[in-house]
Order: C-alpha cells, then structure tokens, then sequence
C-alpha cells in the first residue's frame, strides 16, 4: 500500500510517498481502509521535530481519517468488515492507503457524514468538546468568544457551543472565514484584524464581558483576551505558537482563570465521553465538519504548507 513516511525531522519535503508492506490487526485491532484524511497543526509540529513527544523514525504521519473497515482482530466487538468508521488515533499513522488502530480508536461515522468531512472529526471536535466541556466547565446562557474560528478547531467550537445553549461570538481574518463561521452558528462574527475588534466583542456583551475563551492563538491574543473577560471568566488556550506577555492583574481582578489543554492529556473516560457526545450530534445534524481543500496524498508537503502559512477555511484532506 502507498504511505506517506518521514526518515528525518524537517520540513514538510522530508514527507515522501512510499510503498509500505501491508498491515494486520491483532487481538482488539482494527484495520480500516482508508478514504480520507484529515490535517491538522499537531502534525507538522510532530513532522518538524519540535513536538516534546517524538515518534520513532521512520513513521507515517496523521492521527485522523475515515473509512471502512477491512478486516479485525481477536476480541473486537464493536465492528465489523465493511463498517464506516471516523479514526482518531492510530498506531501505524494515517497519512496512508490503510491505519491501523486500536478498537477505542475507531468510531461510527454516520451515513449522513461523508468520509471527507469524517476525517475531520478526531482531532479538532475532540479539542473543542474538550476545550468547553472538560476545561471550561461552559454552560449554556454564557458567552462563548472562539478566536480563530474559521479553522477545524474554531469551527467545531462553534458548533458545539451553539448546539449547547451559548452566545457564540466568533472571530475571523478574511470575508470568506467570516461568513463560513457565521454560517455554522456564531451569532455575531468579527474581523480579528481590526484595530477595534477587542473593544466591540465588549461592547456585544454590553460591558459584563466573555464567560469562555476558546484561543487558537494565544501567542497573539492572551494578553488582550484577559481584558474582555467576565467575573470568574476562562481563557482556555488550544494553539499557541510563542511567548506572550501578559498582564496579572486582569486574571485577579476578575477571579478569572487561564487554562492550558492538550486532547492527549484526557483520560480514557474522558475520550468515552467525547465520542460519545460527537456521535449523537454528528447523527442528528448539529455536528457537521467542513472540508475547506481536498488534495492527493502525494501532495502532503503542500497541505502541511498551506495549514500554517494561510488562512483556514474548514479542514484540509488527504485523499489516497
């Protein structure tokens, strides 16, 4: 089967398309034949090297896809050859013709769910599920700002937080972002480039100020999120790419909080209780991925290209 391999941490060009013997699951395994592929940041912090957990070289990039089962291993339960599935996680990575995975790893994927927009599901709808529910404890009735919300990760945020009961204000850099997150939920939509854009998100609030912070990018924002937050607010940062300085005294006036998340930090329950709850939102209509760009396998370089250096419009995919 073809895979994508890396041999060496670097930059997107050491990802190189190769054929790879195929794949057997063992007991509580299985393996899905793969139809598509979903990108995410994570990756290309793994691929360059700078991730703190590093693979062992060689290896297959990717945490998400969607498919069809192929065949199982002893002991598996819960699927069957020729079962739709959405993965989030892999043990032989998902940049490829076929993944290995774990049972736990793999999930129904609706019929009303094509599998491009199911490999978009693992990763971002796990971090912004996480992000809400697990860190910020939101509830429905509070204010939900997500920053960056034109991504996988922002809109899943959205989504979820609009399903759930929440005033949705979402942020975004272009026309184009802004209408795909006013589309999928947030109530009101502004341009984070603008000078002004902290100042109107307080004003929306009426000057009481944001219950929840869902940040993308907290190297940019922390320091002017800290400023619209409510009383007992939470800054819950998913994506940063730097350094930031802040200002405490904005945390301890308020009795607000700033809470780091990594979705490979939750515990097996936790996991339980996120696929849960995406499964029976992506089954009734409230859950629905966007898929921004398709590519071929092949041109997984330029994926991971485009995911850092433009701006996000939904989910890029792989397609082998």
């Amino acid at each position: 089967m073809k895979a994508i391999r890396v041999r060496e941490f670097g930059n997107p060009e050491v990802m190189k398309i190769e054929e790879v013997s195929d794949l057997k699951p063992g007991a509580g395994c299985v393996l899905v034949h793969v139809n598509a592929v979903g990108v995410n940041p994570v990756d290309t912090y793994i691929r360059s090297g700078l991730y703190p957990v590093k693979p062992e070289l060689p290896y297959t990039p990717g945490m998400d896809a969607a498919g069809i089962v192929e065949t199982v291993g002893e002991g598996v339960r819960d699927f069957k050859p020729g079962d739709r599935v959405y993965v989030a996680g892999s043990i032989s990575g998902t940049y490829a013709g076929k993944a290995l995975c774990r049972e736990s790893q793999a999930h129904p994927l609706p019929e009303n769910i094509s599998f491009v927009q199911g490999a978009g599901i693992g990763v971002p709808y796990g971090a912004a599920y996480r992000a809400l529910f697990h860190r910020a404890n939101a509830v429905p009735g509070e204010v939900v700002l997500v920053h960056g919300a034109s991504g996988g990760v922002g809109i899943a945020a959205v989504q979820l937080a609009r399903a759930a009961g929440m005033h949705v204000i979402g942020t975004a850099g272009t026309d184009k972002g802004r209408l795909l997150v006013k589309e999928h939920g947030a109530h009101h939509v502004l341009d984070h480039h603008d000078p002004e854009c902290m100042e109107n998100i307080l004003g929306l609030t009426k000057g009481k100020g944001v219950d929840v912070i869902v940040e993308i990018l907290a190297n940019v924002n922390l320091g002017k999120d800290l400023g619209i937050l409510a009383r007992n607010g939470r800054v819950v940062i998913v994506g940063s790419r730097g350094s930031v300085e802040i200002n405490p005294r904005d945390v301890m006036t308020r009795d607000a909080a700033i809470l780091g998340m990594v979705l490979f930090n939750a515990s097996e329950r936790e996991m339980l209780s996120i696929h849960a709850a995406l499964g029976a939102g992506l089954e009734n209509g409230a859950l629905s991925p966007v898929v921004g760009r398709e590519l071929p396998l092949r041109d997984a370089a330029r994926a991971h290209h485009e995911i850092m250096e433009t701006s996000a419009h939904g989910k890029i995919i792989l397609i082998p």
